[in-house]
């Protein structure tokens, strides 16, 4: 008979927040598109807020062609980018304040582009955030072995959690609130959000390693470059 893990009570009650940006450089690129929100133990979306950038450069064609947000519109439709940045980053230290969790999927990749788009707008940005979740290495950690892609869509789907617009910061946010809710059901996660935090930087840094390592072997890394695996914010 398969037990079913006790879900932690620090899961009552969770932050998701998402970057739609105009590349995959957290040092150069800007945010176009935002979302934070507080879920429920179910899922449940109780709170929630959306900015749209102006990023103050042209979005690439490629990145339009994922997110849906192009130059004109950004233009046209947009804030000014360190207003957003300022928001984004006070809404992230409030909830952060008052002890919730933040789930980000590749957290590292959107809080070190904040910290970088903070850093551009004379923003105080966020110090150490903690504790962070981050589905992506709580997944690869928990079930190292399954093959396959770990992209949000193809975790979520594996979870059994709908993803209907992937790579629109709403939906991405809420989808890895709710992967990182099963993955509660399905392994036993500790009972302190501080030390899953803890225990993710570790598990990012190895992971990096070995991808690291499978990259050489490939030809897709020269021998003396490496994945940086800081986690949650990469290193400057």
């Amino acid at each position: 008979m398969t037990t079913v893990p006790q879900v932690p009570s620090w899961l009552t009650r969770i932050g998701v927040f998402d970057l739609e940006t105009t590349g995959v450089d957290v040092t150069k690129d800007r945010i176009v598109t935002a979302h934070i929100g507080v879920l429920d133990g179910r899922g449940r979306e109780l709170a929630a807020r959306d900015w749209l950038a102006n990023p103050g450069v042209a979005i690439p064609d490629g990145a339009a062609a994922v997110h849906g947000i192009t130059t004109e519109h950004a233009r046209a439709h947009g804030r000014p980018a360190g207003e957003v940045v300022a928001e984004v980053t006070h809404a992230l230290r409030t909830l952060f304040s008052q002890g919730l969790p933040i789930v980000a999927y590749n957290a590292s990749y959107d809080f070190s582009l904040l910290a970088h788009e903070a850093q551009r707008y004379g923003v105080t940005p966020l110090a150490e955030p903690s504790p962070v979740i981050d589905p992506f290495v709580l997944d690869k950690a928990y079930d190292r072995y399954r093959r396959g892609k770990r992209t949000l869509a193809v975790v979520a789907e594996h979870y059994a959690v709908p993803l209907d617009e992937a790579h629109e910061a709403a939906a991405d946010a809420v989808a890895a609130g709710r992967v990182a809710l099963a993955l509660a059901q399905e392994f036993a996660l500790p009972t302190s959000a501080a030390e899953l935090h803890t225990q993710q930087i570790g598990w990012a840094r190895d992971q990096a390693a070995g991808l690291t390592e499978y990259f050489i072997r490939i030809g897709r890394l020269d021998p003396d470059d490496s994945l940086d695996g800081t986690w949650p914010v990469r290193k400057w």
